[in-house]
């Protein structure tokens, strides 16, 4: 141990591994011992290598381990107490400003990559409802030539993924800005459009596990009785955003890809397809103005 070490409480990596595997399952957490490792890997500033050359013996400092699992036990996302959380290919800072960025939403990047397969074209990209920016961020990497702008109705969200931009390399092709949808973008026309709007019906959402409900913004999850409130709103919008030729590629919830259909074709669009993710969940639905709709 450091000097700095000797000068705190201390215990063995063996007994703090132990007593946050122990509250963590008696918090109700899956894997809670993995869980503890990572916390106290990140606590202590270690690889996952570096962890495991450790001796289970070894003296190490209770603290910040201790306030990190105190703030799990209450079910806080361990992406927030990390301040980070992996997405795509990226490495993200995350707050309670916005959602944490899930596997989930990156089955739209399978679905961008299928439909839109030239990846040096210089296309136009807009992210509605961007909370820390994944969606678009991830899209750029793999269009080397594309830029964007992210939209999200909390400034604290939009200032977040704009230093997400920067932290990835991107700052030169994404923009963020706060706003309510497109109001403020004034009839620009984009090659993809993408979404991961609030989709949960309020009546579900007391329901919802405890990281989500208590900790993530509650704004970024309410879609109304039904859910669906702001894909009337998109589903109205796109004819006036998509370029020709242009594609929009939604999150949605479980059970809501036949309603998006209702509500895309009374809106002049099509649903090209609805694709699941690796759970077997459909959670990208792929649309497009309808050839004779277009404005």
């Amino acid at each position: 141990m450091t000097r700095a070490e000797n000068n705190q409480a201390s215990q063995t990596l063996e007994q703090l591994l132990a007593l946050g595997t122990r509250q963590l399952a008696d918090a109700g957490i899956d894997s809670p011992r993995r869980e503890a490792r990572l916390l106290l890997m990140y606590a202590l500033g270690l690889t996952p290598e570096q962890m495991l050359s450790r001796s289970p013996q070894d003296l190490v400092p209770e603290q910040p381990f201790l306030a990190y699992l105190a703030r799990r036990v209450q079910r806080e996302p361990m992406a927030f107490i990390t301040g980070n959380q992996g997405f795509w290919t990226l490495d993200l800072a995350v707050s309670p400003a916005t959602l944490v960025p899930r596997g989930d939403s990156e089955t739209l990047l399978s679905c961008l990559l299928d439909y839109c397969p030239e990846p040096q074209a210089p296309k136009a990209m807009l992210d509605l409802g961007t909370g820390t920016g994944c969606l678009l961020l991830a899209a750029l990497v793999e269009y080397p030539q594309a830029w964007g702008i992210g939209v999200d109705i909390n400034p604290d969200a939009a200032l977040l993924a704009q230093g997400n931009a920067q932290r990835c390399g991107l700052a030169e092709r994404a923009l963020f800005m706060a706003g309510v949808w497109d109001n403020a973008l004034h009839g620009q026309r984009f090659d993809v459009v993408l979404s991961n709007p609030p989709y949960i019906p309020t009546g579900d959402l007391a329901g919802l596990m405890p990281e989500v409900r208590l900790h993530e913004p509650l704004a970024a999850l309410d879609g109304g009785a039904d859910g669906m409130e702001a894909y009337r709103v998109l589903c109205a919008r796109l004819p006036y955003l998509l370029a020709e030729g242009g594609i929009a590629v939604f999150e949605i919830g479980i059970g809501q890809g036949e309603d998006l259909r209702v509500i895309a074709q009374a809106a002049g669009l099509e649903v090209l397809e609805i694709r699941s993710d690796f759970g077997d969940v459909p959670r990208a639905a792929v649309l497009r103005v309808c050839p004779d709709k277009g404005v």
